[in-house]
């Protein structure tokens, strides 16, 4: 038995010495709104919303066409980031990944209460549109997930091999932007082409719907890594203080 896992049996752990560690309690609290923002992304992401723009873009128009997990999936960029700055590419790539495989504990919770039978018709009704996420749906967060998230760690430390502590706003920006990049492509991508071919789950859509839908996530998804840079800033000041 290992130092570690003797501790563990003997009720020892992060908290033993100081309930108030900064750096334990830290990490629990990023692993948690890692964890809640993705199963909150999983549950509202088969809802569609329009953002009107002040004034038109090219390509995109006078909208941003997003799924409604834009905001609760750009949290987990956060919190992986200071995750990442704080403890190192391997401690987060197994909360990346842990978390991963939760997607599925969330989806079979949510699908067995869809099919369970319920008391009103109208409340179960409901549920199933509400919560009954589209297989199309599914299948393209899942794949962008476990790609982008991986990637983000990976250019995150790699620009930080590089730079040392210094630049954290480089590696947050650069990480986040390149791995939303790829989340918004394989999303739209599977979700709205690929899968409807394969599953027959509707009709695809056209090239240049595609391309607006997309472009005007990525836009909105690299405004939220910018403006979130300071609040990296201010979780890792304060652990480290």
């Amino acid at each position: 038995m290992s130092e570690g896992t003797a501790r563990a049996a003997g009720g020892e752990g992060p908290f033993a010495a100081d309930p108030l560690d900064r750096s334990a309690v830290a990490a629990v609290g990023l692993i948690t709104l890692f964890v809640v923002a993705l199963a909150t992304a999983q549950l509202t992401a088969a809802k569609v919303i329009a953002l009107p723009l002040p004034f038109a873009l090219p390509v995109v128009g006078p909208e941003i066409t997003l799924p409604g997990a834009a905001l609760a999936y750009a949290l987990t960029f956060l919190a992986s980031d200071c995750y990442a700055e704080l403890y190192g590419r391997r401690a987060t790539q197994v909360v990346v990944n842990v978390a991963f495989l939760a997607n599925f504990l969330v989806l079979a919770l949510v699908w067995s209460t869809l099919a369970a039978p319920g008391i009103d018709p109208e409340i179960a009704a409901a549920f199933d549109t509400a919560l009954g996420p589209a297989a199309n749906v599914v299948a393209g967060s899942l794949l962008a997930y476990v790609v982008s998230q991986n990637w983000d760690v990976v250019v995150f430390h790699a620009i930080r091999d590089r730079t040392g502590r210094g630049m954290l706003w480089l590696r947050n920006i650069a990480s986040t932007a390149s791995s939303q990049a790829i989340d918004t492509a394989i999303f739209v991508g599977v979700a709205f082409y690929a899968a409807p071919l394969v599953l027959g789950s509707g009709d695809p859509l056209p090239a240049s719907v595609l391309l607006a839908l997309g472009l005007g996530q990525y836009l909105l998804k690299l405004a939220i890594a910018v403006l979130d840079t300071p609040i990296v800033y201010l979780v890792v000041g304060a652990v480290r203080e």
